[in-house]
């Protein structure tokens, strides 16, 4: 009855603008079975410095470099400070009828 943990890329998506989500599965097996599991996500930004961090195995990391070496459909561009919303704690009055 030994347990064994085993932690997997398991969605690696390309977007037009370049960059690429990755799920990472993290699976909690007993006697062959899988009895848990637990997901973590991230989204990687043309050349991103933790590519190699994240993409651990060489196969994803080479297929992202490719990707990124690529010229993007929708270029990837970042947000300016002012594109990002900014959260108010204004209350909005209610009227009823």
């Amino acid at each position: 009855m030994a347990l064994e943990e085993t932690t997997y890329i398991s969605q690696f998506n390309i977007m037009p603008n370049g960059t690429i989500g990755v799920q990472k599965t993290t699976d909690i097996t007993k006697d062959g079975v899988v009895i848990s599991s637990s997901y973590w996500r991230c989204v990687l930004v043309p050349n991103d410095p933790q590519a190699t961090t994240v993409l651990d195995e060489q196969y994803y990391l080479d297929i992202a470099n490719y990707a990124w070496s690529q010229t993007s459909p929708q270029p990837y561009v970042p947000p300016t400070t002012t594109e990002i919303p900014q959260v108010t704690s204004e209350v909005l009055e209610t009227t009823t009828e």
